[in-house]
């Protein structure tokens, strides 16, 4: 059974009211095209250089959630979520960098000529670059865009989960994902059955600091 959720919620009530949602109603089945429209406005997130680097690996086949259930230690909302997004960081992204700035050309927000020495200067700084360095970048962009799809969802009506807790390298076999790809979260989407829980924040005087940060004891 497919539905759409056509609702909207004011930016300001989907940041004050979403919450991480780990109980799912398992007969909503959010129908492809509108999990790729989430995705479509998730990927306008930032990333370093504009390369991009987020992959996903959308699981909604319900044997292959039942196959991913112990390799995410058994966490119910792996099956009863509408969908599992897997967020993959490409660790070759920059190899992408002349398909990505020829969109910019066509698109006449940049010269041929400036974007032959975009990707020139990309292909040099990133082919150089240690391994872990170029992990880093993945990893912060990865999140840009997995916190921006779960506000997209929530502005739709459906909840999520991210979920760091399961084996990344049982994963990576059990889903034939390649050496180029991190594994760096799975997002849970659905329709709850039940609602977040509730938490509290430190208060923002607790966290932030001007213009330098106070001595330790």
């Amino acid at each position: 059974m497919e539905k759409t959720m056509k609702q909207t919620i004011d930016f300001y009530k989907v940041i004050q009211e979403r919450r991480s949602v780990r109980y799912y109603d398992p007969e909503w089945k959010i129908p492809r095209q509108e999990i790729k429209d989430m995705l479509a406005e998730a990927v306008l997130a930032p990333s370093s250089n504009n390369l991009q680097p987020w992959r996903f690996l959308v699981i909604d086949d319900q044997e292959l959630k039942e196959k991913l259930l112990p390799i995410a230690r058994n966490q119910q909302q792996v099956v009863d979520a509408s969908a599992i997004i897997a967020v993959l960081g490409d660790m070759e992204s920059y190899k992408e960098a002349g398909r990505i700035f020829q969109k910019s050309v066509d698109a006449g927000f940049m010269t041929e000529e400036v974007k032959n020495a975009f990707v020139s200067n990309i292909t040099k700084s990133y082919s150089n670059r240690d391994s872990e360095v170029i992990k880093d970048i993945a990893l912060i962009d990865a999140g840009l865009v997995s916190m921006q799809f779960m506000l997209v969802a929530k502005a739709r009506g459906y909840d999520t989960v991210p979920m760091g807790g399961y084996d990344k390298l049982k994963f990576k076999e059990a889903f034939g994902i390649p050496e180029r790809y991190l594994p760096i979260m799975l997002i849970a989407i659905g329709k709850a059955s039940e609602p977040g829980h509730p938490t509290t924040r430190l208060s923002v005087d607790e966290v932030t600091f001007w213009n330098g940060l106070p001595e330790m004891d």
